[in-house]
């Protein structure tokens, strides 16, 4: 009974983690961007909009299909790693930057965390818990029986 608990637990939570991840690009960061210093900034080329626009529309729909395979088809590890595509391309972003000029600073948020900005923490965050999901999600030795 104890293993069958902790194997529905262990599900849960990583269903919970990859749920926590979607979230944060689906909804929290189209909420930040969908305003003048992003989508409507008119100081912005319409290509670098377009671009803004496209970006949140593919994480919005990823978020979609990632939600799809966690709780209508239990397929938490191909989530995950949805999941980890989507943010960790924010942190490759932000490690790259220099090399092309860009800036995890927009504006909108330049809070810190723990000495890094709290969009690369977060990305972090996402990228950690997807990674949690993935070994919370691996087949257990009885599953293999």
């Amino acid at each position: 009974m104890s293993a069958l608990f902790s194997m529905m637990t262990k599900k849960m939570l990583a269903r919970a983690c990859v749920t926590f991840g979607v979230l944060v690009y689906a909804l929290v960061i189209p909420y930040l961007e969908i305003n003048p210093s992003h989508v409507f900034n008119e100081a912005w080329p319409p290509h670098a909009r377009l671009h803004e626009v496209w970006q949140l529309t593919t994480h919005c729909t990823l978020g979609l299909l990632v939600l799809w395979l966690t709780w209508w088809r239990g397929e938490v590890a191909i989530a995950s790693l949805v999941n980890v595509c989507v943010m960790g391309g924010v942190l490759m972003a932000y490690l790259l930057a220099d090399g092309y000029g860009g800036s995890i600073h927009s504006g909108n948020l330049e809070s810190v965390v723990l000495g890094v900005p709290v969009a690369v923490f977060a990305a972090g965050v996402v990228v950690v818990l997807a990674t949690v999901a993935l070994w919370l999600g691996r087949p257990h030795r009885q599953d293999l029986l």
